[in-house]
């Protein structure tokens, strides 16, 4: 694969290759979800809530160290560096499965932390193309899938082969190893950027803290309004993702593996012709605006369906679906494209990784927070109710905001240009 390649075969290869690498990946995250440990509380608290607060608290921590390291990340060394952050991750679940409960739960922060890395390092093969909105898109979509796809692995382990909660997720991994070391091989074959892709979409490098500085004070206003959009998109796609078995349950599906695979590729298919359609779209301007009319409809489908739902409008199955669909409308953006063309929109030199993480470490703040209240006072609600009654109200705050950095970054780039044309 060299860069004579065409932008069409290169964006190609490096969209299937880091589709189906942070796929591998994921088989090391989120498969424990699929287990409910039925009746285990440790001091009261919910023994799965907690292995979820442990393993996020692991995440919070990785995106805030994220926001220098893959701002800093030099482009040489990034396989042995995801090799080495996924191996802890696994190792972490073999030791999970050794040690009893409930000291077993500092490993799913110890789990979390590595993984937590890893996005930035896969999107840093990528970012900077003309190509890049398809890839992204890609990329992104591939945790949809993965999500399914992993915890319909981890229950089919655990219903074919008898395999415990606790043990299920080490085989998981085994399950992904060997796929995971040759879809990385092939990642490190992906060419850099082309002149054409640095001349349209600015030159992607390492920031210093003073180029950070100077980024968010530039665009402060609006980088506040995305990271809260964000952080709602965060919480909302976590607590489905997490808790998403307990939610079928009480929903009134019981054992069906293959019902998490089910629900979450339509909506990958979807998300991916969406946000990879942009790639068509050369202005980064209209780029960055058609995303934030992408998220728009994103709330607007998570809010209508859930108002569906609640009067009995539609059935579980569709409203888990939209829902989905829309929440993830949400969220993809932000991981695939927005950040991408903001940068180009504004000509900066700097890199992606460092907006995504700074976004995500206080998206996972969110998260956290909302996990603990519920365990912390108590709240007496079921996971349908709870995520139900949230997501109504923060889409309609959410539309606000959105409507607000869409009107923001509008009035920025007007202004850039008025400036462009009177000094020329």
């Amino acid at each position: 694969m060299e860069n004579r390649s065409s932008p069409f075969k290169v964006g190609l290869y490096a969209a299937v290759v880091v589709f189906l690498a942070y796929t591998m990946i994921f088989g090391y995250r989120k498969s424990f979800t699929v287990a409910t440990f039925d009746g285990m509380a440790i001091g009261g608290y919910s023994y799965k809530t907690l292995l979820v607060i442990s393993q996020v608290l692991g995440y919070l921590l990785a995106k805030f160290y994220g926001i220098k390291y893959i701002a800093e990340l030099k482009r040489t060394g990034r396989g042995k560096v995801i090799l080495l952050l996924t191996g802890i991750a696994w190792l972490s679940w073999l030791l999970f499965a050794l040690v009893p409960a409930p000291y077993n739960i500092v490993f799913l922060f110890i789990n979390g932390f590595p993984l937590g890395m890893l996005w930035g390092v896969v999107f840093s093969y990528v970012e900077g193309r003309r190509s890049t909105d398809f890839i992204g898109a890609t990329l992104a979509v591939s945790f949809i899938f993965a999500s399914g796809f992993v915890k319909s692995v981890g229950a089919w382990l655990m219903v074919q082969f008898s395999i415990s909660e606790f043990w299920m997720p080490f085989y998981t991994g085994l399950v992904f190893a060997l796929p995971l070391v040759v879809f990385v091989y092939l990642m490190e074959k992906i060419p850099p950027p082309s002149q054409e892709d640095i001349r349209l979409r600015t030159e992607r490098s390492a920031m210093t803290k003073a180029d950070r500085e100077a980024f968010v004070k530039e665009f402060y206003a609006g980088i506040v309004a995305c990271v809260v959009i964000y952080c709602f998109a965060t919480i909302f796609r976590d607590i489905r993702d997490n808790f998403g078995a307990e939610m079928w349950k009480e929903l009134g599906y019981f054992d069906q593996p293959a019902l998490f695979s089910k629900t979450e590729t339509p909506i990958t298919l979807i998300i991916l012709v969406l946000i990879g359609s942009m790639v068509l779209i050369k202005n980064n301007y209209r780029a960055l605006q058609t995303a934030h009319a992408f998220i728009l409809i994103g709330f607007t489908i998570a809010g209508v369906s859930t108002l569906l739902f609640t009067t009995k409008s539609i059935e579980p199955i569709w409203w888990m679906m939209l829902v989905g669909l829309g929440l993830y409308m949400v969220y993809i953006p932000f991981n695939a494209v927005f950040f991408d063309r903001l940068i180009s929109t504004f000509q900066y030199t700097g890199n992606v990784g460092f907006l995504i993480y700074l976004a995500d470490s206080f998206g996972y703040v969110g998260s956290v927070g909302v996990l603990l209240s519920k365990e912390i006072f108590q709240v007496q609600l079921n996971w349908v109710t709870f995520f139900s009654n949230s997501v109504i109200g923060l889409s309609a705050i959410g539309l606000l905001l959105t409507a607000f950095s869409m009107v923001y970054f509008d009035r920025k780039y007007k202004s850039q240009k008025n400036r462009e044309l009177v000094s020329a």
